[in-house]
């Protein structure tokens, strides 16, 4: 028996005499009204170190477009003639070229903060859009560097005197087939590696600073199978290993990753049709699109990248640091309106800037990989009307 004011364990409490306090009006959603807390992230999708800065030769300069790079090939030697004078060579040896870097136009990356969305945002914007316009300046920064390493591969010296040829850019093909799967063959990366170490050394390129930049998904290749083939020096096991940074180099040549090289016409991930991988699927626009045009008939470009066309069997790159040079006239960097700017728009421009050109300097000391029967052609000055 329950008694008056008593509670009844056995009773049910009708839902519809419950306070719902996160209801809207007592209406729909019982949780509408609760507050929806910030984890303090955003998904910064591909966030990416640039690399190529520091593995090519980098000048800063003030006052000018351009930088010239002075070449000197080999002289000659010969036995004196006794009573003859020594007053040099009858060859005008050794011979001299040059090369110039332009600085390409303003490159930009640019977005406005409205003052009233930061003051009704409960997480802080101006330091994420700051980063993801630092992200598109670096890439293009690699991307820009990475095609200019490819170019030079493909050249001849820029010293071209007679009897005086100097040694020009080197492509290794990887794999016997034409299947772009060869690309990602561990065993036939390697066998490449120690192509390109040969060539270099035979054309007297120094062995300080040699390095290759290969897609992640060919970098992982050489990780697997570094237990069986015996040939990749590394100092890293377990972990270490497992993340990314366990092959240090091959033939003296160390090894970085990076989507950002000019991998079969596209940037990211280009997977053939014969690689028994699995594909991630859901990749996005970036990951998956062709390259743009680098022509130097595009507005903005004083350089000459090439286009998606030049690089439809390129996989891979291997240089030394003289192989291409960066020309900075302005860093990298951030700069945000305030004042009576502000005021007018009632928010804030934050803009990323800098002005840099690049281009191969001593092709010798530039490999390209490539697969096929056939080498990438060197960059000309007429390209398909459909190139992108």
């Amino acid at each position: 028996m329950a008694y008056p004011g008593s509670f009844d364990h056995q009773s049910n409490v009708n839902p519809a005499q419950l306070t719902q306090l996160g209801q809207i009006n007592g209406a729909n959603d019982k949780r509408a009204l609760y507050l929806k807390l910030f984890s303090g992230e955003l998904f910064k999708g591909f966030q990416h170190n640039t690399i190529a800065r520091d593995l090519v030769t980098k000048r800063t300069i003030k006052n000018g477009k351009s930088l010239q790079f002075i070449y000197t090939g080999r002289t000659t030697a010969e036995y004196h003639i006794p009573g003859q004078s020594i007053l040099g060579n009858d060859q005008g040896a050794p011979p001299v070229a040059e090369k110039t870097v332009t600085i390409d136009d303003l490159l930009i990356s640019s977005a406005f903060v409205y003052e009233l969305d930061e003051t009704l945002a409960h997480y802080e914007l101006r330091g994420e859009i700051s980063k993801k316009i630092g992200y598109a300046l670096a890439e293009k920064y690699d991307k820009l560097i990475f095609r200019s390493i490819a170019k030079g591969a493909r050249q001849a010296s820029p010293v071209s005197k007679s009897n005086f040829a100097e040694p020009g850019g080197t492509q290794v093909r990887v794999g016997t087939t034409t299947n772009e799967s060869d690309a990602y063959s561990a065993t036939a990366l390697v066998n490449a590696f120690y192509d390109a170490a040969a060539a270099m050394d035979e054309k007297g390129v120094s062995s300080q600073g040699r390095c290759a930049v290969l897609n992640p998904r060919q970098y992982y290749s050489l990780i697997q199978q570094t237990g069986e083939n015996g040939l990749i020096n590394r100092d890293a096991q377990g972990s270490a290993l497992q993340s990314g940074q366990g092959v240090i180099e091959i033939a003296g040549i160390k090894i970085f990753k990076s989507m950002n090289i000019p991998f079969l016409s596209k940037y990211g991930v280009d997977y053939g049709g014969t690689t028994g991988e699995i594909e991630p699927g859901n990749l996005g626009d970036f990951v998956g699109n062709s390259i743009e045009d680098g022509r130097a008939s595009v507005d903005g470009l004083n350089n000459n990248y090439g286009a998606s066309t030049d690089f439809n069997t390129s996989c891979g790159l291997i240089f030394q640091k003289e192989a291409a040079a960066v020309v900075e006239a302005i860093g990298p960097q951030v700069q945000v309106t305030s004042g009576d700017v502000s005021v007018i728009y009632q928010g804030d421009v934050i803009l990323g800037r800098l002005a840099m050109g690049a281009d191969f300097l001593n092709p010798a000391a530039a490999v390209e990989l490539y697969i096929g029967g056939t080498a990438p052609t060197a960059f000309g000055t007429t390209y398909p009307t459909n190139a992108t």
